[in-house]
């Protein structure tokens, strides 16, 4: 009998330790990993914590520009064990102090505690200097602390040993147990299975059953009674064949009888199929009329594919040019907006113009009464306190209407700017916020509605300015003239909030609200609760577009009849910047 070159029960067994060898590595990786990145974020926040403990020190030294005690610090730094490098920067980029292993800095100073990683597995912690002096603060420079991924290795070394030592001893006990167990259940049964099974007798099956000394009621104990089974059954079966056999003997006698009389019938049926051949050839010359006439429809049905064909491509065409004139009517409607705007803001700026030139007036004349009493000799004091009174009321007065129409032009000219640009640049997005409300302040002028804004300061998104100006716009607009109708004190409330990386706007009003068909319409192109009346349907489809195509985010709109309408807007941060 051939001998196997691997047996079964290596098989499984090299399986088997295959893979707790592999569970075993990777659960002793991530161990490795998790203890390196815990000792990493330790000693990240004992550099954090350094900066509150050398940062006063150092920047009052700075400030005196005293630059020895500065590198004296630096020194006293190095002695820290977690310390491989120190980097000490002046307020115009030039070094201070620049000791142990340390990296390039960019030219630009920091404003802001940043952790940063550096070539060769070393990573820093860079900080402003900030001097404090009667109330006013001054960047005086920066300091940047390194540490390495060696000083990781030497605190979490013990635990390193501990883990792989851990592993190993589990490991070698368990192959040992292994083993065993595969010897004593598995190959030694095998092997005596397989060669009492070689010494099969076909002659003698009687004395070819298996005898195995197994005393578990496994599977192969009852691989053992299947085998002895079909032993028996094979010991049957060779009786009846030799029955069979004798049977078989008579039949093929019986056949021969039978083939003579088969010759007779084949004789018969060759006529009958010589007469069936001559009615093929008739259905023949029918399938050949009726393939000609399939012919000529198939040509019929490929003309009038063509000209449908035809009719696509027109079709094609028109909607086509449906698509432009729908674009130009999108900007139409941008423009239109950004003309009520203008509209608007003139009226409020000629008021305080119109103020500043009566001031004005009234302060040339009461300077040309001076100027004569003056020349006639008949200036008094009193006169002259007089003037100065006036005079200081007037400017007053010119000077306090003359800023407010420079503050509504500053902030209708940068809204107006954005509406007509789609350049990107960085936002501070709640001063933003409250320029374009200013902007359309003259819309709210005659009603007593309420804005109320809730978002954190300094949040700086990275987008094209004239799309936010354009979704809020819209977002205002759409609930003073649709959902505040007939309604005097209405509320609108902006809540933003940052989460995940992602801008989040909910904007809900307290207006007349939608039903659930306009609901569903909302977005959708030139569709209008005011038709007839001045509403063109395309507000709330370019904000739709604005919000999913210019700022890459989703909008859902929700409201019930009577209970307002609220949107939530989502879109990226690309270049998140919170200046703490």
């Amino acid at each position: 009998m051939a001998k196997v070159k691997t047996g079964l029960s290596k098989k499984l067994l090299v399986r088997v330790l295959s893979v707790y060898f592999i569970l075993t590595l990777i659960v002793t990786v991530g161990q490795i990993l998790t203890e390196y990145l815990n000792a990493k974020n330790h000693i990240q926040s004992e550099l954090q914590t350094l900066k509150n403990t050398f940062s006063v020190s150092l920047t009052r030294a700075i400030w005196e520009l005293n630059n020895p005690q500065a590198e004296s610090i630096a020194e006293g730094l190095m002695e820290l064990p977690i310390i491989e490098g120190v980097q000490i920067r002046d307020e115009n980029g030039l070094h201070i102090a620049d000791k142990g292993e340390t990296s390039v800095q960019p030219p630009e100073m920091y404003t802001t505690g940043v952790m940063q990683d550096h070539p060769g597995g070393a990573f820093g912690y860079s900080f402003p200097l900030i001097f404090e002096f009667s109330g006013r603060t001054s960047h005086v420079g920066d300091v940047t602390l390194y540490s390495s991924a060696s000083i990781i290795f030497s605190r979490i070394e013990v635990g390193v040993f501990f883990l792989i030592g851990n592993a190993i001893i589990k490991t070698a006990f368990l192959v040992f147990l292994f083993l065993n167990a595969f010897r004593q259940m598995l190959t030694d049964p095998l092997e005596e299975l397989t060669q009492q099974i070689s010494e099969f007798d076909v002659d003698r099956p009687e004395s070819s059953k298996l005898h195995l000394h197994i005393e578990d009621d496994n599977e192969l104990k009852l691989l053992q009674v299947s085998y002895n089974e079909l032993i028996d059954d094979l010991i049957d079966y060779k009786q009846k064949l030799r029955i069979a056999r004798n049977e078989l003997t008579d039949a093929n006698r019986r056949l021969d009888d039978q083939n003579i009389l088969l010759e007779q019938e084949v004789a018969k049926k060759t006529a009958s199929l010589s007469k069936i051949m001559l009615d093929l050839e008739q259905q023949k010359d029918e399938l050949i009329v009726n393939q000609r006439e399939l012919r000529q429809e198939n040509e019929n049905r490929q003309y009038i594919e063509d000209e449908l064909r035809k009719r696509n491509r027109e079709l094609a065409e028109s909607m086509e040019t449906v698509k432009m004139a729908k674009d130009q009517l999108v900007e139409s409607e941008r423009m239109a907006s950004l003309g009520g705007l203008v509209a608007g803001i003139a009226h409020d700026v000629n008021t305080p113009l119109g103020v500043g030139v009566t001031a004005a007036s009234f302060l040339q004349e009461r300077l040309r009464n001076l100027h004569t009493a003056y020349e006639d000799k008949s200036l008094t004091g009193k006169t002259m306190n007089t003037f100065l009174d006036e005079a200081n009321q007037t400017t007053e007065l010119l000077l306090s209407n003359l800023h407010r129409a420079s503050e509504l032009i500053s902030s209708f000219k940068q809204v107006a700017v954005d509406q007509t640009s789609e350049a990107i640049r960085e936002v501070d997005l709640k001063l933003y916020l409250q320029e374009v409300i200013q902007s359309l302040a003259p819309s709210f002028k005659k009603s007593t509605h309420n804005i109320s804004i809730n978002c954190p300061d300094n949040l700086v998104v990275k987008c094209a300015p004239g799309a936010l100006a354009q979704i809020f716009t819209n977002m205002i607009m759409n609930s003073l003239i649709h959902g505040f109708d007939n309604k005097e004190n209405g509320q609108i409330s902006i809540d933003i909030a940052l989460n995940n990386n992602e801008v989040v706007v909910n904007y809900s009003d307290d207006g007349k609200g939608l039903s659930k068909e306009n609901l569903e319409r909302h977005f959708d192109a030139f569709y209008t609760t005011k038709r007839g009346k001045g509403g063109s349907g395309l507000g709330t489809h370019i904000m739709y577009n604005l919000v999913t195509q210019t700022l890459k985010g989703s909008i859902l709109a929700q409201s019930e009849e009577g209970e307002g309408l609220s949107y939530e807007i989502r879109f990226p941060l690309s270049e998140p910047k919170v200046f703490l």
